[in-house]
């Protein structure tokens, strides 16, 4: 048996971008940031920030569109999934991402008035989708590492 489960609860790095598969389906991407706060050997206080990159598929995704933007908290439960696409100039790339399947946004309670909060895949009866084409990289993007 193997466990393939991940939870994070951190602040959007940017907006959400919702984009739709060739079938229609909606498909959101956004930058989560975690960090974690300790002394090193010498007293001083340290931050460390990890940058994760966030998937969100079918009705979920449309959630996250309309009531996710940057710099909400948010709690995340999914799986990492790495895999590979081509970039422009021909290259073989890699790329780790978290397939989120529960949202729920966190932060003040002003923040999401009248807004959902919480959402999962299987509220929405969502499997992910079975191909994800990779949206033409851009080097002009702000990448957050």
């Amino acid at each position: 048996m193997s466990v393939n489960k991940v939870i994070l609860v951190g602040n959007l790095g940017k907006d959400p971008e919702v984009r739709y598969t060739a079938a229609g389906t909606a498909v959101a991407t956004f930058p989560l940031a975690t960090s974690e706060r300790y002394k090193d050997k010498s007293g001083q206080q340290v931050e460390k920030t990890e940058w994760h990159n966030i998937v969100v598929w079918r009705s979920l995704a449309e959630i996250c569109g309309k009531y996710l933007s940057k710099g909400r908290q948010v709690y995340i439960e999914g799986k990492i999934r790495t895999r590979s696409y081509t970039d422009r100039d021909g290259n073989k790339r890699y790329i780790t991402e978290i397939e989120a399947d529960q949202m729920q946004m966190l932060g003040r309670g002003d923040e999401g008035g009248g807004r959902p909060a919480a959402a999962s895949r299987n509220e929405f009866n969502q499997e992910p989708a079975e191909s994800f084409q990779e949206p033409a990289f851009n080097e002009d993007d702000d990448i957050p590492f």
